[in-house]
């Protein structure tokens, strides 16, 4: 079955002055024109395209790949605004088109969004949404403590950042646990830290408590060495000079230099930390 706004992988039927003709097996055509051909292919090898509607609201076939799938969501750049809404850039020659009703707020021209693309089941077009409250949902939570998750960062508050979690669950980055710049639109790596009785979702960018111990303490090493052995760094360094050198907070810099210490990695002076001279520095 061929699936508008997903991959779809078919089979080269017969080439034409438009184009070459694909199918599913199950007698659904589409035309993937010929810019978008192979430059050598045989009938019946397999191909995979994208396919959307072209402008005269037909399928289409691309190897053009798009900045958002079905069901997903996507950091898109608003390239027009007319009487009917808002029109998308999402890698495609035909834009993503965002009706007013779907629009959280209106969205200006040259302003970027996250939109979650949809297909409306009246017209079986591809629309976008930037109401992405309506997309996710935490009802029921599928991820727990300590999980690696793939988060998208929405927007920025004083609060912290939030995000959406594995594209299904809304989730928080509280700003005591940022130690780097991140902003809209950022796809990261993150760790689940809590999930709250009310399934509210607490996530780090770190691997949480001891889990980061033996990373930060590697990097720290890193550190070191490039610093010629030494870093004016200890316990009683001010948070913010510690997050700003090494992007992770006190507490995690404290544990980390203890696993060190007691490893005999290093020593800890009054004015800071120092490779044991056995320690191979790099140098």
């Amino acid at each position: 079955m061929i699936q508008l706004g997903e991959y779809n992988t078919l089979s080269i039927l017969r080439e034409t002055d438009p184009g070459l003709y694909l199918g599913d097996g199950e007698g659904n055509e589409v035309l993937l024109p010929h810019k978008y051909k192979p430059e050598s292919f045989e009938i019946g090898d397999e191909i995979k395209v994208f396919l959307y509607l072209d402008n005269e609201e037909r399928p289409i076939a691309t190897t053009l790949e798009p900045f958002v799938t079905l069901h997903n969501f996507g950091y898109l750049h608003c390239s027009d605004v007319n009487e009917y809404g808002a029109f998308m850039d999402w890698g495609l020659e035909k834009q993503l088109f965002v009706p007013f009703k779907e629009q959280a707020r209106p969205m200006k021209v040259g302003s970027w969004y996250i939109v979650y693309l949809y297909l409306d089941e009246v017209t079986n077009r591809l629309v976008g949404s930037s109401k992405t409250n309506r997309f996710v949902d935490n009802t029921t939570v599928s991820v727990e403590k300590f999980d690696a998750v793939d988060v998208l960062v929405t927007h920025l508050t004083e609060k912290g950042a939030n995000v959406i979690v594995n594209g299904k669950h809304k989730g928080l980055i509280y700003i005591d646990d940022i130690f780097e710049d991140i902003r809209s639109g950022d796809r990261l790596t993150a760790y689940v830290k809590k999930v709250r009785e009310d399934n509210k979702i607490d996530v780090v960018l770190q691997p949480p408590g001891y889990r980061s111990i033996e990373p930060n303490a590697n990097f720290i090493l890193d550190e070191l060495k490039a610093a010629g052995g030494f870093l004016p760094l200890h316990d009683k360094t001010d948070p913010d000079t510690i997050k700003n050198e090494l992007g992770m907070s006190k507490k995690s810099f404290k544990k980390a230099i203890g696993t060190l210490y007691k490893e005999k990695q290093i020593t800890i002076k009054e004015d800071g930390i120092e490779l044991i001279d056995t320690f191979d520095t790099g140098a």
